[in-house]
């Protein structure tokens, strides 16, 4: 049981290797090795998470026996149990999604497709697993590298958009490295548990509080935090849509999740809140982006764009229980993290199969899909409802959580936004309802024509209809999720997040 912290990055690591050297020779090959060890990396996380919740203790390990701090250390609690299960469960749909959507999207790069999302996602359980500031970094740049990797291979804007997420991207790397280099400096350890036991005593220290201002900064920037965001839209909308309905249900939440480490359980209680003002202006930060990222993605007539954009207001609401900093809240800031992976993923996915069948990506061409595609249609339903927060699904319990921790804060201005961000997710996520389930008309191909859109062309293996059962079933387990989260989120809270922010109570 010991080993369960090292097998999950590491099972994905082999295979994301192994995988590039089968897919040299098959593409069918490469992606079965794939599957295979994140499959394996989820079992590993089911169990990991299981042994932290029947025991209520951590699961630590030495890498090479080295004993913290001189050696690096993996481990495993309620946060980062919460945090390798939804990794690998987004791995393990999204893996089982791709072939048929890459093979359209993307035709001839699958070979290096499938070992690139097995190191992404080695890199994201990295980071959420590691108790070295510094190793965290090290998961950071990889799961970087291969984010890079995946979304180069998108539409024609894609390698542009990448190549500014990249610049970006280093930015936020850079300065958080540079904030590693001053804590090391002034503490004389990377280790986490030792940092939580030293940095009370330097909390006047400038050094210390000039690396806890630029890891925040940095990590601001990976997570896209407004007005750090401005990377985003481009590379979601130009983004092959099993890239997208990977990277941007986790890739964002595992930065928030680094902040959050680091204000619960690296720096000293107060620091974030007295000593520095981090979480206020997190919250406030974000509180713009909720607001920005609603009002933008009204309008959009590329769906991708759409959901690019209400991807800014949705990791913000993360950021907004950041700022709340009471437990509630902060309970509904991490409750958001799974509800939107399981949200945003389902959205992309349904957005992939949707351009498999038809060949389009514009919310005016959607007439008609209601008919044409039911179950995908039905599960875009559920997917819109959770984002604009209607119970039972799982958007719902996350916006209510953050504001009851608005109400107890005082905090009335974020209260308010959180009410205004609902009404606005509902005009432009029930205008494409109101788009799919409308009678066609007219020749959906025409309309795209007057309004200068652009379409692919389905091919005669893909008529329209429903999308094949390998991209079908992954829509439905996701859509299924979204209402299961919902009603069992207190047995979620209970099991896992309430001894996360238990900090905060004392």
């Amino acid at each position: 049981m010991s080993q369960i912290p090292a097998l999950i990055p590491t099972s994905l690591l082999l295979a994301a290797l192994l995988s590039l050297l089968a897919g040299l020779r098959s593409q069918r090959a490469g992606h079965a090795v794939a599957a295979t060890g994140i499959v394996v990396s989820f079992a590993a996380a089911l169990v990991g998470m299981w042994e932290v919740v029947s025991t209520g203790q951590s699961i630590r390990y030495a890498l090479g026996g080295w004993i913290p701090p001189i050696g690096i250390e993996f481990v495993l609690d309620h946060l980062a149990a919460y945090m390798t299960t939804l990794i690998t469960f987004i791995g393990v749909v999204v893996i089982f999604y791709a072939p048929r959507s890459i093979r359209f999207e993307s035709p001839g790069k699958a070979t290096f497709t499938y070992p690139s999302m097995a190191l992404l996602l080695a890199g994201l359980s990295g980071m959420a697993l590691t108790g070295d500031i510094f190793n965290l970094y090290v998961f950071l740049e990889i799961a970087a590298l291969a984010a890079y990797a995946l979304l180069a291979i998108g539409d024609r804007g894609g390698p542009f958009a990448t190549l500014r997420y990249l610049l970006i991207g280093a930015a936020g790397g850079g300065l958080y490295l540079l904030g590693v280099g001053f804590l090391y400096f002034s503490a004389g350890t990377l280790n986490m548990a030792d940092l939580s036991g030293i940095l009370p005593e330097l909390v006047e220290n400038r050094a210390v509080m000039a690396a806890a201002a630029l890891m925040v900064i940095g990590l601001g920037l990976k997570m896209a935090l407004f007005p750090m965001h401005f990377w985003m839209p481009d590379v979601y909308t130009n983004a092959p849509s099993a890239v997208a309905g990977l990277i941007a249900p986790i890739m964002t939440k595992v930065s928030a999740y680094a902040i959050i480490r680091l204000f619960l359980d690296v720096y000293p209680p107060g620091f974030f809140t007295e000593t520095l003002p981090i979480t206020a202006t997190v919250g406030w930060l974000a509180a713009g982006g909720i607001l920005y990222g609603s009002i933008l993605a009204i309008g959009q007539h590329d769906y991708r764009r759409m959901l690019a954009y209400s991807s800014v207001g949705q990791i913000s609401y993360v950021g907004l229980g950041i700022g709340l900093a009471n437990p509630i809240g902060l309970i509904g800031g991490l409750l958001h993290i799974v509800n939107h992976a399981l949200m945003k993923g389902l959205l992309f996915l349904i957005g992939g199969s949707v351009r498999l069948r038809t060949g389009v990506t514009r919310i005016p061409d959607m007439k008609g899909l209601g008919k044409a595609m039911p179950w995908t249609m039905y599960a875009f339903v559920i997917g819109a409802l959770a984002m604009v927060g209607i119970p039972p699904t799982a958007g719902f319990f996350s916006k209510l959580y953050l504001l009851i921790g608005a109400v107890e804060a005082g905090a009335w201005v974020w209260f308010a936004v959180i009410i205004a961000s609902s009404l606005l997710s509902a005009v432009y996520f029930f205008r494409v309802t109101e788009m799919i389930f409308r009678d066609p008309g007219s020749d959906p191909a025409e309309t795209s024509r007057e309004q200068g859109g652009e379409r692919d062309e389905p091919t005669p293996e893909h008529p329209v209809g429903e999308a094949p059962a390998s991209m079908l079933v992954p829509v439905i387990i996701l859509a299924v999720g979204v209402i299961l989260v919902g009603v069992f989120n207190f047995a979620i809270i209970s099991a896992l997040l309430e001894s996360v922010v238990a900090p905060l109570e004392g």
